[in-house]
């Protein structure tokens, strides 16, 4: 077996179907195997997706063994040359993961490699390349120093913003979303560290390589990570293991650095931590007696751009909804340009582009996003009765 695909999930079913139909393209031609480790999901995930994928093997834990845990039981029980750790609210484009193979055979030296990814909007999600956050580059980042000096190699380390997004380069970190990692570096640093129960772990992992003199890389290869469905980041769950696991790393890796560096930093991530607390008290608290944010922005429309049997089930969707919507009869082949063509709005309105993913590729919809993001206008895709933005999922009953 060549390659091992390891997917956690975690009551995202239609998110983890997208993933999975994204890959089924992404992985013909590769001898390899798919993983889903549900971790004790209540939606009906495995319920809902094995019969339409009924060549990925499902693993249901009897509980939540968080991020960590569960990829390694997924790995253990694969037995790809590599392996491929990938989030489920993300969808491959079809070139990559071979692109991404090829990659690693040429490069010996090479113990994992990460990708592009794209936020929902089609730019650079940041996340991407990073460097180790030593105490100081953490402090840099916390600090504001980091954003302020993007093009700084010492003062941006944690983002690595000074390296250009269309090359491949040597990094540091590579993201848990993609991470792609040869099974012989994985056992030598000895699979991921469960101390961490979510976030983290691909930092720890990433350290862990480098120091075992391997090589971390990034490629300029597209995916889309909706980064966090999974997450819900208004509770104080996930504070707690998001700064949980910020201090866990600070031990394991520099508890010899002098106090004059790590107290600062203790303490920022604490604050930090302090400050999203009260913030989501107040949240929580204004919506317990009703109070609405003001919408941002006017009601939001939706284009959807396809074959005519896509379109006529979108308009069912869409009525049922009440959403303001546009449908536009097209393909690949007819449009290559996609959305960009027909795009004429006012700015100040949130637009939801939906696409046809029978007639357009992953990999193409994501490169008209990545060519000409825009704020305002949000990728959609739809297939097998499934509507899916960042913000939802809608679909026929």
């Amino acid at each position: 077996m060549l390659l091992s695909v390891i997917i956690v999930n975690y009551n995202v079913k239609y998110y983890l179907g997208q993933c999975l139909h994204s890959l089924t393209k992404a992985l013909e031609g590769i001898e390899s195997e798919v993983l889903v480790v549900d971790n004790h999901s209540d939606d009906g995930s495995i319920e809902y997706l094995k019969p339409i994928f009924p060549n990925v093997r499902f693993v249901h834990c009897g509980h939540n063994m968080g991020f960590s845990r569960a990829n390694n039981i997924g790995i253990r029980q694969s037995s790809g040359e590599y392996v491929l750790m990938v989030n489920p609210d993300t969808i491959i484009g079809e070139d990559v993961i071979g692109d991404a193979l090829n990659f690693m055979r040429t490069h010996v030296e090479a113990g994992g490699v990460g990708v592009k990814m794209l936020k929902a909007d089609g730019n650079n999600a940041m996340e991407s390349r990073r460097g180790l956050p030593t105490p100081m580059t953490a402090f840099y980042k916390m600090s504001g120093l980091c954003a302020r000096f993007p093009e700084h190699h010492k003062l941006a380390h944690y983002y690595m913003s000074y390296l250009s997004w269309d090359e491949p380069h040597r990094i540091e970190v590579i993201s848990g979303a993609f991470f792609m990692i040869r099974r012989k570096a994985y056992n030598e640093v000895g699979g991921l560290d469960e101390d961490y129960f979510m976030y983290g772990e691909d930092i720890d992992l990433s350290c862990r390589l480098l120091g075992n003199g391997w090589q971390n890389w990034y490629l300029p290869l597209c995916i889309l990570h909706y980064k966090g469905e999974s997450t819900q980041k208004t509770s104080f769950r996930y504070v707690h293991v998001f700064y949980e696991s910020m201090l866990i790393f600070m031990r394991k890796h520099y508890s010899n650095s002098s106090y004059l560096i790590n107290l600062p930093v203790k303490a920022a991530i604490f604050f930090k931590a302090m400050v999203a607390l009260v913030k989501n008290g107040l949240f929580s608290m204004s919506r317990s007696l009703g109070f609405r944010e003001k919408e941002k922005n006017p009601k939001a429309k939706y284009m959807f751009i396809g074959g005519k049997d896509m379109l006529e089930q979108c308009k069912t969707i869409a009525l049922n909804n009440g959403l303001d919507a546009e449908y536009i009869n097209a393909s690949q082949d007819s449009c290559p340009e996609g959305h960009l063509k027909y795009l004429h709005s006012d700015p100040e309105r949130m637009i939801y582009v939906v696409y046809d993913m029978t007639v357009y590729s992953y990999s193409h919809v994501l490169s008209i996003f990545a060519g000409c993001p825009m704020k305002h206008v949000s990728i959609g895709t739809y297939y097998d009765n499934v509507l899916i933005t960042a913000e939802e999922v809608m679909y026929n009953e």
